[in-house]
């Protein structure tokens, strides 16, 4: 949860604040309805009482009936580290695979662009350069603590909040 805040206080964009959030409600939704069964009745954990907490929690938050600011977000980031904790992967192979899918999803956005065709984009996702560069930007950032990430990009901040106001858009998010 505190995560899951401070994520939401970071994020200035709202088109961003947006994306992020409904990627992690999306992926919340694929595990209750998909993977929270396949767990072991005996499964009890810190980690699954606090997505049931932040589930329950979540269900009860109305952002369109009140000016209050909602309980809870449901950023991507946060739950793909609680998911990734219960179904048993490591901090680093977590990190590792967060990292490939924002690698994959900018490429995907490249294709869409026709920056390049989907053969290459497979070719660059797959490349040894892709994956050495992954590990040097998570062992260079491995000991960055949650109050000192961040980054501050205002131009591509604008650039993505005008996005929406497009006339047409390849994007959804």
């Amino acid at each position: 949860m505190e995560l899951d805040d401070t994520l939401d206080a970071a994020i200035m964009c709202t088109v961003g604040r947006r994306a992020s959030v409904a990627q992690g409600r999306a992926l919340l939704s694929i595990w209750d309805r998909s993977f929270s069964q396949a767990l072991p009745a005996e499964s009890s954990g810190v980690a699954v009482e606090a997505l049931k907490e932040f589930t329950v929690l979540l269900r009860g938050t109305s952002s369109k009936d009140s000016d209050d600011l909602p309980t809870a977000s449901a950023h991507l980031g946060p739950l793909f580290g609680a998911i990734a904790c219960i179904l048993g992967l490591g901090l680093e192979q977590t990190a590792y695979i967060f990292m490939l899918s924002h690698v994959k999803a900018l490429l995907s956005a490249a294709v869409r662009a026709s920056m390049f065709g989907p053969y290459h984009a497979q070719k660059m996702l797959a490349s040894v350069e892709v994956q050495e560069g992954l590990r040097r930007v998570i062992d260079q950032e491995w000991d960055t603590k949650v109050e000192d990430a961040g980054q501050s990009v205002p131009v591509m901040d604008l650039w993505i909040g005008r996005h929406e106001m497009l006339y047409s858009r390849i994007f959804n998010s």
